[in-house]
This record gives C-alpha cells, structure tokens and sequence, in this order.
C-alpha cells in the first residue's frame, strides 16, 4: 500500500482522476511529438510548407537556398521556382544602357589629349581596317599612352583606373566562372577590407555583372579599368588558374530548369547557394562547405551555368 500511495503522489494525483493513466507511456507519447526547441529551427524557408519539421530523416541544416533551410525536395523546387521566375524577368542588360555615353575620341579632343588630326587618322585606320577598337588605332599611331587612354576611358565611364600592384590575380580565380572570366572580359582584383572587390576591365565595365557578382559574394563591387598591356598579361593568366567545379546544363523549358536546378541542390545538400543572372546566363553557385573569409576556395564551390537564348529558357 506505501508503495501505491507513492506511485499516486509521483504522478501529481492524476492516476486517481483517470485510472486508465500510465505515465511512462504518455510522457515518450508527449515528447514524440512535440518537438524540442532545437528541432524547430531553421523553420522551412518555403511559405507554402505546411509539414516543417514533421519530416523527421531531413538533416537540419541543410540543404540551403537563397539563406533559408528547406525540408523536402518539393521546397526546394518551389524556392527555386520563385528565383528563377524574378531572374527571368530581369533585363538582360544590353548595349542599351551605353546608349548616352560621350564618343571617346570626341572626349579626349574636348580634353586636347589628341588633336583633330589624330582623331581623323585613327578613325581613318580603324575604317580601312574593319576590326579594332579606335583607342588601339590612337596607340598604334602613337597619339597617346596606355596610360592615357585608360584615364580616357576611366572618365567616360565614370569609374577609376585600377593598378595591378602587387597582387596574384590568380589567387581570385575562385569568386567568378571562368566562363565569366573569358567570355565578358572581367578581371577580379582584390578583396579589400573584407568588404570591397575591385574588378578591372580593359575598355569598359559591365555593371550587369558586378551586380550580380556582388548579389552573389555580398561584396561591395568597385568595376574599374586597367590599362591594355597589364590587362592582357594578368587576364591570360587568370585564365590558366584553378577554377571551381562547373557544369554546364542544358533544358528546353524553364520546367527543365528548375528540375535541373532542384537535382543539383538536393545531391549536393549545400550549406549556401544562390542563383544569379549574369546577362543571358544563368549562374547557381553551391557551397559545400561554410568559408572562412570573403573568398572561397576552389573546394568549397561548385558552380552550374544555364545559357539562354529565349524568354522560355530554350538553351
């Protein structure tokens, strides 16, 4: 009798309102389904998730897109559904944007860097020639300096000239595709302070691109121009760099797309990956691993690329 007397003072009198009680068993019954703390975050980052953190084998953290967890592949293919949709309905980011821009040689005659008659040869020459852009023509008639045309250039953009100093450009070759790299002329520089990337053209920045570079590192981009021979020289050699992983993708839908798009991110369960449009690409970068600093390192990345030629994605 002590005994059952202690077994009712232990379950705060309960069993004796209901005798059916069993305290062992409703208390694993309670803490089954009524997660800890810790088990609900992160919450999924898909708004029309109705079940969270009801699907008990997903790992916790990852995978991630755009900086929220998602709980099943059905979430991660409605996130990635809603960024493809805003990337697609983004403008390309044609030469329209260029339209208003002063003609170099006129600038640099208002400036009386050259004179009318350099001009009228220059042009002369890049006329018979059919190729080569009229700066190269003013340098090959030496009418001006690399140096020159490249502060020329600097002022009818708007942007500064950039130096090269010291640094090993190669060490960069982790922040952007080589396809990126090559093919729009872009040259990443530096990081500094954490917080600013210099990045170097030969003859004119590309704002498209520095934004989506800084949408997809969190950088602060500073888009500046380089003069020819230190450009050429300091390109090729990024362009022998070690690059990350990339895969080019191809689909006759956007549907094909975001399939595509969804696979890559529940294979590689990423810990951050985002996409991008870079003109007529479309760039989903994957980290598989949390990086130290500013700048990943090859390792840590993987890339996929998506060309378009259409609104409905047709590659």
């Amino acid at each position: 009798m002590p005994l059952l007397m202690r077994k009712r003072s232990d379950d705060g009198g309960r069993s004796a309102r209901n005798p059916a009680f069993v305290p062992e068993q409703t208390e694993q019954h309670e803490n089954f389904f009524k997660p800890s703390r810790a088990a609900m975050l992160p919450r999924c980052s898909n708004p029309r998730c109705a079940s969270g953190w009801l699907r008990l084998w997903r790992s916790r953290s990852t995978p991630v897109f755009e900086g929220g967890w998602c709980c099943a592949a059905e979430c991660t293919r409605a996130r990635v559904e809603a960024a493809l949709s805003r990337e697609m309905s983004m403008a390309a980011g044609s030469a329209s944007a260029y339209r208003h821009r002063i003609p170099l040689g006129l600038s640099m005659l208002e400036k009386g860097w050259i004179t009318a008659d350099d001009l009228r040869r220059a042009l002369e020459a890049q006329r018979a020639a059919g190729c080569g852009r009229f700066g190269q023509w003013l340098i090959r008639n030496q009418a001006v300096s690399e140096a020159k045309l490249a502060r020329a250039l600097a002022l009818q953009w708007s942007c500064p000239v950039l130096g090269l100093e010291l640094e090993a450009c190669e060490t960069m070759a982790s922040l952007l595709p080589r396809l990126f790299v090559d093919a729009l002329g872009a040259l990443p520089l530096r990081i500094v302070g954490q917080r600013m990337l210099y990045v170097a053209f030969e003859d004119r920045p590309d704002p498209v691109l520095a934004v989506a570079m800084e949408r997809m590192t969190g950088l602060r981009v500073e888009s500046g121009i380089l003069d020819e021979s230190g450009f050429r020289a300091a390109h090729a050699r990024v362009l022998n760099a070690r690059y990350p992983a990339v895969e080019l993708l191809e689909a006759a839908s956007e549907s094909g797309m975001v399939r595509s798009l969804t696979q890559a991110i529940e294979d590689a369960q990423p810990v951050k990956s985002r996409l991008v449009r870079v003109h007529d690409f479309l760039w989903l970068r994957i980290w598989t691993r949390r990086q130290a600093g500013a700048m990943p390192t090859q390792d840590e990345v993987r890339d996929r690329i998506f060309a378009l030629t259409s609104r409905s994605g047709t590659v």
